[in-house]
Order: C-alpha cells, then structure tokens, then sequence
C-alpha cells in the first residue's frame, strides 16, 4: 500500500478547548497532586494523544457511514473479532490460501485489502496500516502559564441515591480557552477516502463532538480551526521534496462528491 507514493494530504490547524477537558492519566500516588490527573507531557505540559483525536473521529466516522450502509464490509466493529471485517480464523484462511497457491506479497496484500471495510481502509486494522497519522496535540506554549484545575468529585451510593461514605475524589482538568497545535497526515487516499474524512474533520469544525472523560458533566467540548490543508499528487513529489513545491488546496467538496458517489454506487 506505501510501497509507492501517490499522494499526501498535510492538514494543519488548531484545537481550542470550549470547555474543561479531561484526558485522564491514571490514578496519581503522589500525595500533594489531584487524585486523577491529566496526561502531561515529559515537560509537564499538557497534550491531546493523537491516538484519543484519531479515536473520537473514527467512532463518529463508522457511526454515521453505518447509519447509511450497515454492510459488514462497508464499516465493520473493530472491537469484537466476529464482528471485524476479517476476523482472526479468515486472516488465517487466508494465510493458509498464500502457501497452498503460493501468492506474491502483492497478491496477497490485494486479498487482504478486498476484504477490508472501508473504514479500515482509511483508519487501519489488525492487518491493514492507517492511512492517516494524527500527531500528539501540544499546547501552545506562549498562552499556557499551567493554569491546571481541580475539580472534586463522589461516588453516589447506588442504593441510598446519596454520597457514598468516604468515597471523595478529586480530578484534573485543563481549562476552556486553551488552544492546541493539531496536524494531521493523509497517504495515498482515495478520493472518496478523503471526503469520508472529512465527515468527521467538519464535526471537530462546528464544535460537535467531544474528547476525555466527562463529557456527560459538560467536560471535552473543542473545535477545530484548519488553517492549511495541502494536498501533493506523485507528479510533484520531487519538488516538494526540495521545498519548491507547497501543494495545491485541498478541495473537500469535490473529494464529499467522489464519496456520496461512492455510496450510490452500493
């Protein structure tokens, strides 16, 4: 799939919290911290993983192309084996198919993608590589002076409906208003690939979806500002390389059309 190159989509913006945001850490053992706190950085700054962005838009991305075609091999359930687009027993069928009839590794990589939800196809399987890379989100430093706020929380008795007896707790959360640096790498994508995406891309936009724990409490509302997004086909490879070259501007609207055409093909 990247033996070739074919194109690249360089997306670059900005992620501005609307509200606290709470990307959790794990329980703290330090005495003097907040009992939950966020993830940090190896300098004490707090980020957005890429793996939890890229999460939050692929579980909105599978949610709506499975509101208009619920075919297993269209968008499949990554998270159970039978419910996969290749489950564990067809990869090794299909591993057993290679030996009996002796495939080449482009044969093979050919049946592997045949098979392959279209939703994997952009995001990536246990046997397929993602086509898209998110990058940690870093905060932008010169607007960050660690104005980190704890906020206390308790465990409600499920029984009595009251607070549960020593069950305090408090928690981190990086405040609204905060922004952060967000870039994003697209390889060799179809057309309809990228209108796909960009499902998703405009929810982040109009400040739709949410991000950390939370968010029934009003915590993990962003939106996303694009400032960039350059597209590079393999005919300007070589000049991009040696910075002649910045790419053109990526046309969301045609790629949204090679997509909805794509689904009316079903």
């Amino acid at each position: 799939m990247f033996d070739t190159f074919q194109s690249r989509l360089n997306i670059e913006g900005e992620v501005r919290t609307l509200t606290a945001i709470r990307i959790g850490a794990g329980r703290s053992t330090s005495p003097v911290s907040a009992d939950l706190p966020v993830v940090r950085d190896a300098k004490n700054f707090p980020y957005i993983p890429g793996s939890s962005f890229k999460g939050v838009l692929r579980a909105y991305i599978e949610s709506i192309v499975r509101s208009l075609v619920s075919k297993k091999s269209i968008v499949c359930n990554p998270i159970h084996d039978s419910e996969q687009c290749i489950t564990r027993s067809e990869m090794a069928n299909l591993r057993k198919q290679r030996e009996k009839h002796k495939w080449n590794d482009r044969k093979f990589n050919a049946e592997i993608l045949s098979k392959t939800c279209w939703v994997c196809q952009l995001f990536g399987s246990l046997w397929y590589a993602s086509k898209l890379q998110i990058r940690d989100l870093h905060v932008q430093k010169d607007v960050w002076f660690g104005q980190y706020l704890q906020r206390d929380g308790v465990a409600i008795d499920r029984d009595t409906e009251t607070a549960a007896d020593r069950q305090l707790y408090d928690y981190e959360v990086v405040p609204s208003g905060v922004t952060f640096d967000f870039k994003a790498i697209v390889d060799n994508a179809e057309d309809w690939q990228l209108g796909m995406l960009y499902l998703g891309i405009s929810a982040f936009e109009n400040g739709e979806l949410t991000i950390g724990g939370g968010s029934s409490r009003g915590l993990g509302a962003i939106k996303l500002s694009l400032n960039t997004a350059s597209y590079i086909d393999a005919q300007h490879i070589i000049n991009h390389l040696t910075n002649n070259y910045a790419g053109v501007n990526a046309d969301w609207k045609k790629w949204g059309t090679a997509f909805q055409t794509e689904i009316k093909l079903l």
